[in-house]
Parts: structure tokens; sequence; C-alpha cells
């Protein structure tokens, strides 16, 4: 069975997710910071390949009232050069408000965030991609 990745994309950091081989729990998997890796779509693609995932689900940053924005943009073009370079299935998921949602969830753990942002990212890429599994189930 395969895998499923969970991407949230940042201008500096973006954040990986992944599922359990049957699609049911998504785990954060790690960070690829931007300035470090310059080739991040690669890192991305090579990552897929390495967990055996055959589709991966990246966050769409849409307004509060489900409009476009510049970052909405951006991330489009994102989708658009992944898919191009990977040829793997991508599928936008609506990303209203995962950031914060992992910031509570980091807390609540008692983990401080201020200085934790990776681990936000890859907190709110897993909160992402386990709500595109919930709405498969």
């Amino acid at each position: 069975m395969s895998r499923i990745l969970g991407v949230d994309y940042g201008e500096r950091r973006i954040g990986l997710a992944l599922s359990d081989p049957l699609g049911i729990i998504a785990k954060p998997l790690k960070v690829i910071d931007r300035k470090k890796t310059i080739d991040y779509l690669s890192a991305i693609i090579e990552t897929a390949k390495e967990k055996d995932v055959n589709k991966i689900v990246v966050g769409m940053p849409f307004t509060l009232k489900g409009g476009h924005s510049k970052q909405t943009n951006i991330v489009t073009e994102f989708i658009t050069q992944l898919f191009n370079r990977g040829k793997i299935e991508i599928i936008p998921v609506d990303e209203r408000l995962s950031s914060v949602s992992a910031e509570m969830s980091l807390r609540e753990q008692g983990i401080k965030t201020g200085h934790e942002k990776g681990r936000v990212d890859e907190t709110a890429a897993a909160i992402i991609l386990q709500e595109y599994l919930d709405s498969q189930s």
C-alpha cells in the first residue's frame, strides 16, 4: 500500500507529513528549510519516492472568506512545478487556520513554539493531511 504526503508550503520552510500505509493516520515527518535546500522540489520528490508515496496533498492558503490571495497564487505555482517535476498526483486542500491549530496543539503538549517554527510547519502539514484522510473515509 502506498502512503500520502502532506505539504505545508511556506516561503522559508516547507512542512511535510506522512500517512500510514492504510491512509488513516497522519504524522509529522520533517521540515525542508528553503534557505538550506535550494532545490526543495527535488527534495520533496525524493522524499515521496523513499516513502512510497502515490499522492501529495498540498495546503492551499485561501483567505478566510474562501478567496484567493497572493500566497494562494504562489502555492498554485508551486503545485504546478512540483507536478511537472514529479508526475505524481497532487491534491490541493483548504489549509485555513492549520498553522494556528498546529501552534495550539503543540502548546497543549507543552512545546514552546517561538523557537520551534519547524515543528509548527510539520504539524500543520499533518493537520492538513489528516483533514484530507478524514474526508476520504
